[in-house]
């Protein structure tokens, strides 16, 4: 199994994480590739990038100010097959990589991520965290994977909607995603920066 490469350039505004490629994703050689994964629909739906994209186009991310990494790099049919170690170690790489590209936010994509570095086991709420990582701000969002039965479709969308509303924040003309919040089919969706959905 191939792992797989991030997607990441110098400035990215938000480091999605994911906690490690699944094996359709290793296959192909692209990031949230799983059939019934909802991450790419999400983005479009939620106003993050401006039209529609496949896993096929994750090299392009970066274009809008994202980028993309694992915890862990090895693929696994599911991450009950990964050990402790793999965790720790995923860490100390995470911290590396964000301490060299220095996002704005670390958005990590599933509870279970937050869970695996804070080493957390109460109740998580989606959206903002007082946590930091290397310094930077860090959002919880919903893994958007079909298998996924805490949340519906709809509720993933509020959180990632979160996420573009904060991003509105703290707007950079450097990155295509200053246009996107002027108006749009989205405009009246976005929730509240510190709107919370209880995991």
């Amino acid at each position: 199994m191939r792992r797989l490469p991030d997607r990441i350039r110098p400035g990215v505004r938000v480091l999605f994480v994911g906690i490690n490629p699944g094996l359709r994703s290793s296959a192909i050689g692209h990031h949230f590739a799983g059939y019934s994964n909802r991450f790419w629909k999400l983005l479009y739906d939620a106003g993050l990038v401006p039209h529609p994209l496949t896993c096929e186009e994750d090299v392009r991310l970066p274009e809008w100010g994202y980028g993309l990494t694992n915890l862990v790099a090895r693929p696994s049919a599911g991450m009950d097959e990964l050990g402790p170690g793999e965790f720790r170690a995923g860490r100390r790489r995470l911290l590396a990589k964000i301490r060299r590209v220095r996002p704005k936010v670390v958005a990590l994509v599933g509870v279970t991520v937050y869970r695996s570095l804070f080493l957390s086991r109460g109740k998580v709420r989606l959206g903002l965290q007082r946590e930091r990582l290397a310094g930077v701000r860090v959002f919880v969002l919903p893994n958007p994977s079909g298998r996924n039965a805490n949340y519906s479709y709809q509720q993933m969308l509020a959180a990632y909607r979160a996420l573009r509303s904060y991003l509105r924040k703290a707007p950079t003309r450097s990155h295509r995603l200053c246009r996107l919040g002027r108006g749009g089919p989205h405009r009246r969706q976005d929730l509240a920066v510190r709107s919370r959905l209880t995991a």
